[in-house]
């Protein structure tokens, strides 16, 4: 009678030559790398497999070193030591023992208060006569905690710069629109203050000729502009443009406000003012042909005025840069809202009516 639990690769093999054999290891051995390379780098086993790994490897000899590929030959061999002993080998830690908890913790205040380096900080341990104590293990101390080196958190990122200037910090920068004069088309310029923590947007009037003298103009009527506020402007960044001169630092400084200039090559730094150049010409500016200075001047007063009170910014939790905490509720009525238009009813508001 037949054997149906008789496994049709074992009576291949019974019945293969030694020739054979040779040719089906080799087509497995092939087989298997493709399988593996499929496979993440490294492979878990269970208890069980390796249990069954053991099983058929130790039959094997030396050739394991050669035919085992879900793991190395040393690992291997470590399981075959762990089945003779019935516990796992552990490794010994490296380096001596870990320094006493107050001296960590003395590193770590160091490195947090000052935000030293690691080896400004060995020069503090060494004024207060602590000497057993290596540039490496502090690194460790640090990186432990998650602490990065030293030159990584002296210096100043951009994120602290606007955090720590808050309302006081301003952008600015230039666009052109091109416009219908009586001379032909003609590209009018712009000039933009935009606070870089709230998003409030100032915009200027429009001129054809971009001198230093009407930057310097525009410059005191932005001071003007915000010379009634608690927090006044004090920093104004911009990028390297011939257009700020001198003369433009001069005026800047006389208004009270200090000018930045920003290194050479770094766009992003003022990508916020960028941003609002974008929306405006995006939102509004594009979708008009501009007939003169005056039209211009209208469309970017009566946007630049949307824009700081109604438009919602993903910034500033979604409300606009000016603008009042509304009270919470589940639900307005349509009959409770008011739609309001703006720059001739191109873009539109929902607001609550007055009670």
């Amino acid at each position: 009678m037949k054997n149906t639990f008789f496994h049709p690769l074992l009576h291949l093999i019974a019945s293969a030559t030694d020739s054979e054999l040779a040719k089906y290891v080799e087509f497995l051995k092939q087989e298997n790398k493709i399988l593996r390379s499929r496979l993440p780098r490294q492979v878990h086993t269970t208890s069980h497999e390796r249990a069954i790994l053991l099983k058929y490897g130790k039959a094997v000899g030396k050739a394991i070193e050669e035919l085992v590929s879900i793991v190395s030959a040393a690992t291997f061999y470590r399981w075959v030591r762990e089945s003779r002993t019935g516990r796992p080998e552990h490794k010994k830690p490296k380096g001596g023992q870990r320094k006493p908890r107050e001296l960590r913790e003395l590193v770590l205040k160091i490195a947090e208060t000052t935000g030293f380096g690691y080896t400004r900080i060995i020069g503090e341990l060494r004024k207060l006569g602590i000497k057993k104590i290596s540039r490496q293990t502090v690194r460790n101390i640090l990186k432990e905690q998650g602490i990065e080196p030293g030159p990584d958190r002296t210096s100043d990122s951009w994120t602290d710069f606007l955090s720590r200037h808050g309302e006081t910090l301003w952008g600015c920068d230039f666009f052109s629109v091109k416009s219908i004069t009586t001379t032909g088309l003609r590209d009018l310029y712009v000039m933009v203050f935009l606070n870089l923590q709230t998003r409030e947007a100032i915009v200027t009037e429009s001129t054809l000729h971009p001198d230093s003298a009407w930057v310097c103009e525009q410059t005191k009527w932005f001071a003007e502009q915000t010379s009634d506020r608690e927090k006044k402007p004090e920093i104004v960044i911009h990028d390297r443009d011939v257009k700020f001169t001198k003369q433009f630092v001069k005026t800047a400084k006389a208004e009270g406000m200090k000018s930045n200039p920003l290194p050479n090559g770094s766009p992003n730094l003022n990508g916020r003012c960028e941003r609002f150049i974008e929306t405006i010409k995006l939102e509004c500016l594009n979708k008009f042909i501009v007939f003169g200075k005056r039209h211009l001047d209208h469309l970017t007063g009566e946007f630049t005025e949307y824009y700081n009170h109604h438009r919602s910014h993903t910034e500033r939790d979604h409300l606009p840069p000016i603008r009042s905490i509304p009270e919470d509720c589940e639900m307005v009525k349509l009959d409770q809202i008011n739609v309001r238009s703006h720059v001739g009813g191109l873009v539109k508001s929902f607001e609550r009516k007055a009670a």
